[in-house]
């Protein structure tokens, strides 16, 4: 865990919407009350990176959100890149050689590497398809296992795996978990979805929060109630 985080920091608000304009139109909306951007692939390939430079210039913290998979080759020159940029996390499959590339692109830097163990839209039959002999857990575990041993800083996965995870890797590795839906919202395409506070208790050092908050009457109001959540379950 990082005690030494406020709650506000912890709530991460993913800006997946379709260009800068209605995503810096949100982040104006929210105002003070949100300090950390996940911006991915529906904004970047639509608007480049330049949403990433604006907010980082701001002052926010931006989580790049590209789960990186290619050769190491192409993976290392491709994170050296975004390192550039200013953000604080990357996201890369767990997959052994992408993470080594990853983090030889990332050394020097002050970026943050997040390996990306079993994506929160799958369950068990979506795992048995794909061909892997592992189960779910068995899969992120074997993942989160060697994203550790390679010095990556921290996982990416659903919040119903980060109470065995955090008790398997310790306090050090930071557990991000999307999937998070209030008490009150739609589970959408997610299938392995968790409350706020349920996620927080499980482990969670941030909460990636995107549909509930955008779609919200008023999203600062929203944010606000989830940042409210994740300060009780503390």
């Amino acid at each position: 865990m990082q005690p030494a985080l406020s709650p506000r920091d912890r709530l991460i608000v993913g800006l997946d919407l379709a260009d800068a304009d209605s995503a810096l139109a949100m982040v104006a909306r929210l105002g003070d009350s949100v300090s950390f951007y996940k911006i991915g692939m529906e904004l970047i390939y639509g608007s480049g990176f330049d949403v990433v430079r604006r907010l980082v210039d701001d002052g926010k913290q931006v989580f790049v959100d590209l789960k990186l998979h290619d050769i190491p080759h192409t993976v290392e020159r491709a994170t050296a890149q975004i390192a550039k940029l200013g953000a604080t996390f990357l996201t890369v499959h767990g997959f052994v050689p992408t993470m080594q590339g990853a983090l030889t692109g990332a050394a020097g830097s002050s970026l943050r590497l997040l390996a990306v163990t079993v994506l929160t839209s799958f369950d068990e039959e979506d795992v048995r398809l794909a061909g892997y002999r592992l189960g779910l857990a068995d899969l992120v575990a074997l993942r989160a296992e060697q994203a550790q041993r390679l010095g990556v800083s921290g996982l990416v996965m659903s919040a119903h795996e980060a109470a065995a995870m955090r008790a398997r890797l310790g306090p050090a590795m930071v557990l991000v978990t999307p999937g998070i839906r209030p008490s009150s919202g739609v589970i959408g395409d997610q299938k392995r979805v968790m409350t706020p506070g349920a996620a927080i208790k499980a482990g969670a050092d941030h909460l990636v929060v995107a549909r509930p908050i955008l779609t919200a009457a008023d999203p600062r109001a929203m944010a606000n109630s989830i940042i409210d959540e994740i300060a009780a379950a503390l």
